[in-house]
């Protein structure tokens, strides 16, 4: 599990007795630190929905979240300040960006007010025993699973709460209430705030649930491997015998989990010896093709998505929403007609013939699986990929020799040097040139560059038309995509 508070030089401003939480109906006025966030902006969206009167602070407040909560009509204030919290609110929820010296939490602390992480939020007021949790974990491909599960429950005419860390094209948003029993959940493994360090995922209650993945991740928070890989087990030990709990078998770390948990198992995957799996899978300019094997049946499918993963994730919600009672063949065409979740794979533009994708890939299977599937996807366009390692995790050095052996399938590499924050430890991070110089040895071209500033006009001068431009990053990689966008349509930025 997770660093433990007790190991922390804080740890006396992280443990004390927080009140009582009164039932969810005994609320009325919930703020929320931290609003702006893509979780608790969701949780705040809920709230709202709910009839919850809602506020909250950030000190990040713009666009798109800052216009999401406007339209809410959420009040937001722009900076922190104890005052925000007078008179006292009935909840106040905790972002796990918080530290224990972070003015608002400490005013919480010291003012002895009813708060709650997001997690414990969420579960208390929104995953009652009227509700159904079926939770989505996993270190890749959570979020598409969440959403194609989703997707798939409403398309056959049910209604289900949902909270996902990403947003639904084609409209759906990011969460809603519901008025059905499912709830479905992204289940992220990070810790829950600067007074729980436990992942967030455990305190979902999941009466079924889907592990698609378990690799080594969070580096500033797990302190190995099996660390990490204790989280997952003590997740999957949260379900009873009449939970379901479906795991991709094609990974044995995954698979390994079965001895975890009292659940029903189900495996799924690419490959026949799984429980769910597909077969006869071929490659389509607009997806692929293959047949579903689900409880001794089959059915021809047809996934508008590209990549041996994103099969995966739509077996794995197959499975769930074959045990909230879908048929096969409201399972095959809710997944013809998923159009995928924003920054996955997402096509932001065509600006002469160059075809500019976004995905938030930032681990490095995450970076290796989806310059596979765009490879497939186009296989006969130049792969130019830009990349931006920004989470705790990518910019340390323990994953430079993956990051190195991740872009095999890219024809040139342009990477941002990862962001330096004022407590990075130098001997543990990242060096942009060591993963350059292993990229070059096993074939495409590289470089590095220090910021966007510099990257950006060696990105549009190296492009041209039938190229196809990736862009890794799960943040805003300072906002390389509209700049690229731009520039590729002004005339001089052609390239003949």
């Amino acid at each position: 599990m997770p660093v433990s508070i007790d190991d922390l030089p804080d740890a006396h401003l992280r443990r004390f007795d927080r009140p009582r939480v009164p039932a969810p109906d005994a609320l009325d006025d919930v703020y929320l630190i931290g609003i702006c966030g893509t979780g608790m902006g969701a949780l705040a969206g809920l709230f709202k929905q709910a009839g919850y009167d809602v506020r909250g602070a950030d000190d990040g407040v713009y666009p798109p979240m800052s216009t999401h909560l406007a339209e809410q009509d959420i009040p937001v204030f722009e900076g922190y300040d104890p005052s925000h919290l007078a008179p006292p609110p009935d909840l106040t929820v905790v972002g796990n960006a918080c530290t224990p010296t972070h003015p608002e939490a400490t005013y919480a602390r010291e003012q002895r007010l009813v708060q709650q992480s997001f997690p414990e939020a969420l579960a208390h007021c929104f995953l009652t025993e009227q509700r159904r949790p079926l939770v989505v974990a996993g270190t890749h491909g959570k979020t598409t699973t969440t959403g194609l599960l989703i997707h798939l429950l409403r398309h056959a005419g049910i209604d289900p709460g949902y909270l996902v860390g990403g947003v639904q094209q084609g409209g759906g948003g990011s969460y809603a209430l519901g008025s059905d029993a499912p709830f479905v959940i992204e289940g992220d493994e990070y810790d829950s705030a600067y007074f729980d360090k436990r992942p967030k995922f455990m305190h979902y209650r999941p009466r079924h649930a889907i592990v698609t993945s378990v690799e080594f991740d969070h580096a500033d928070i797990f302190a190995d491997a099996a660390d990490y890989r204790g989280a997952f087990e003590s997740f999957v030990g949260l379900l009873d015998e009449n939970g379901v709990c479906a795991l991709c078998g094609d990974h044995p770390a995954v698979r390994a989990l079965a001895d975890h948990t009292d659940a029903r198992v189900r495996t799924y995957g690419l490959h026949a010896s799984n429980d769910v799996h597909a077969t006869d899978r071929t490659v389509t300019p607009d997806g692929q093709q293959f047949t579903l094997h689900l409880a001794g049946s089959r059915t021809e499918v047809a996934l508008p998505m590209h990549g041996d993963h994103n099969v995966q994730n739509a077996l794995a919600a197959a499975v769930l929403a074959h045990q909230e009672g879908l048929s096969l063949s409201q399972i095959a065409d809710g997944l013809a007609s998923f159009e995928g979740m924003k920054r996955r794979q997402e096509v932001r533009g065509r600006p002469n013939d160059i075809l500019v994708i976004d995905d938030f890939a930032h681990h490095p299977t995450a970076v290796r699986e989806t310059l596979k599937a765009v490879r497939a996807a186009h296989p006969d366009r130049r792969l130019v990929a830009a990349f931006e390692p920004r989470s705790n995790s990518s910019r340390r050095k323990i994953f430079e020799t993956a990051y190195g052996e991740a872009f095999d399938d890219a024809d040139r590499v342009f990477l941002k040097a990862p962001p330096v924050r004022h407590n990075d430890d130098a001997e543990t991070m990242l060096d942009p040139e060591t993963v350059v110089q292993t990229i070059r040895d096993r074939g495409p071209s590289a470089a590095a560059f220090d910021d966007v500033d510099e990257l950006l006009p060696a990105l549009v001068d190296a492009l041209h038309p039938g190229d196809v431009a990736l862009l890794m990053s799960n943040g805003s990689f300072d906002g390389l995509h509209e700049q690229l966008l731009s520039a590729l349509e002004e005339p001089q930025s052609t390239v003949e």
